[in-house]
């Protein structure tokens, strides 16, 4: 991105400055909304944004304008996700009164945080846009986003739909804005203006954030790992992990990005994920692979923009190797180590899938840990298995914050019908990933409370009930 002028910044503060004052002017209006009309107003967002023609036309928008991921999966993140969100607020209050206990004289006040403002990653800019603004109007924020440059217009699209939806009912539009032609300073600027920021992208983006000086929810790297331990049931699981890392071609963060496979079905294991596609990598074709995903290694770990979401045979192509045709569906490549000497273990967001191989259930976890101390802490790892004992093995020593048995992780991590994860497009990973929250950034996360204490009958008990056995010493 080319430098500006002084008179460029000067001119993107002033842009920003007025959107902001839009934005707060629409937020005072919806301050004074009932839970009715809200509710409405969601339920108007979210229908709009599920009719099929809809859907079509914002798919294949998005994917004519980043050249990113598939026709298909876009079409199912709108289809699948607006649904799943609107459902879970749906019955959910966020005016007035929101919760009430009587035995402790407490009630809770729901009440909008303001402003927000909203970093949208081009690997998303047609699902956070759509989700996070049914969150917004239900909370009676005013939300701006700020588009990723290679994936601005599909935003902003978004946002016209959503705002065309306000007007028709009666609400101010400008409670949905999208910055135009963004800059990094029309960025960094909306973040110092807003009251609160959402960053839903790289780490530079949710370290931008943080030390923006706003309070914000940033989520963290994503890097996830799944381990098939020798009880799973191998032609579900492969089905499992090539569903979940070829959505979109993987450009969610959820998607698998290294499978951790027991030594005693390790061989078993990988002719079933050839039977979904997968061909791997032969030894001497590492160094290639490795030269076209990080054409700059050992120097940097910066992913080369042209592989990203791209097609199997496309990055065979790149890398110069041979025996990808187009009916394969994901690239194995083996590995033995993780962090900086091993980039193969961090997140790759292409369907490059690393695959690590253990004896002892300890030795998953440790590698599990070990590629999370490289990339990815806090986010999310799964297990195919039938042993829950296992299961439980993982998530108690591992610094994660959702793990995903018996899934797709790409399609379980941020909701499904088939799980209890709240729906979202944001993933926090608590401070494993540099987070302030860990878990699924969800309606609560979009409101201030009010707390309301009455006086009750004294509820102090004595000391033996609070000290207990201590008393004795």
């Amino acid at each position: 991105m080319a430098m500006q002028t002084e008179e460029q910044i000067k001119q993107d503060i002033e842009y920003i400055t007025g959107l902001v004052k839009r934005a707060h002017a629409a937020q005072k209006v919806a301050e004074g909304f009932t839970q009715e009309y809200v509710d409405k107003l969601t339920r108007e967002i979210g229908w709009a944004l599920v009719q099929p023609e809809t859907v079509t036309k914002i798919a294949e928008f998005c994917l004519e304008e980043t050249r990113m991921g598939t026709l298909e999966a876009k079409q199912n993140k709108l289809f699948v996700k607006v649904r799943g969100v609107l459902n879970d607020i749906n019955p959910l209050k966020s005016v007035g009164i929101i919760e009430e206990n009587k035995e402790l004289g407490i009630r809770r006040l729901g009440k909008p945080v303001g402003v927000i403002g909203s970093l949208i990653p081009t690997t998303q800019p047609e699902l956070c846009p759509a989700t996070q603004a049914m969150l917004a109007v239900k909370a009676r924020d005013a939300v701006v986003f700020s588009p990723h440059p290679r994936s601005q217009k599909t935003t902003l699209m978004v946002t016209d739909i959503i705002r065309s939806v306000l007007k028709k009912n009666g609400a101010p539009e400008d409670l949905a804005i999208c910055i135009e032609n963004p800059t990094m300073t029309k960025s960094k600027e909306l973040m110092n203006q807003v009251d609160l920021v959402i960053a839903t992208g790289g780490a530079g983006m949710v370290k931008s954030a943080y030390s923006s000086g706003t309070p914000a929810y940033g989520v963290g790297v994503g890097n996830a790992v799944v381990v098939i331990d020798e009880t799973a049931d191998l032609k579900q699981a492969a089905k499992n992990v090539h569903t979940s890392k070829v959505f979109d071609y993987a450009s969610g963060c959820s998607c698998d990005n290294s499978i951790v496979v027991q030594d005693s079905i390790y061989d078993e294991f990988m002719e079933c994920l050839k039977a979904e596609g997968a061909v791997l990598t032969k030894k001497e074709d590492y160094p290639r692979m490795r030269k076209a995903l990080w054409p700059e290694w050992p120097d940097n770990h910066q992913l080369n923009r042209d592989i990203v979401t791209q097609p199997a045979k496309r990055i065979a192509e790149i890398a110069g190797i041979e025996g990808v045709s187009d009916d394969t569906t994901m690239i194995l490549v083996e590995e033995d180590g993780y962090g900086f000497e091993h980039p193969f273990s961090g997140e790759k967001l292409c369907v490059v899938l690393t695959v690590f191989r253990y004896g002892e259930f300890q030795e998953a976890i440790d590698i599990v840990n070990g590629i999370h101390d490289y990339m990815g802490a806090g986010h999310s790892c799964g297990i195919q298995t039938t042993n829950d004992e296992h299961a439980m093995q993982l998530a108690l020593n591992t610094h994660t914050t959702r793990v995903m048995i018996n899934q797709a992780q790409s399609g379980a991590n941020g909701g499904s019908w088939t799980n209890g994860m709240p729906f979202t497009g944001s993933l926090g990973c608590g401070t494993w990933g540099g987070n302030i929250v860990s878990e699924n950034i969800t309606l609560k996360h979009f409101l201030n409370n009010t707390w309301v204490a009455t006086a009750i009958p004294s509820r102090q008990p004595s000391d033996e009930e609070i000290f207990g056995d201590a008393m004795k010493n």
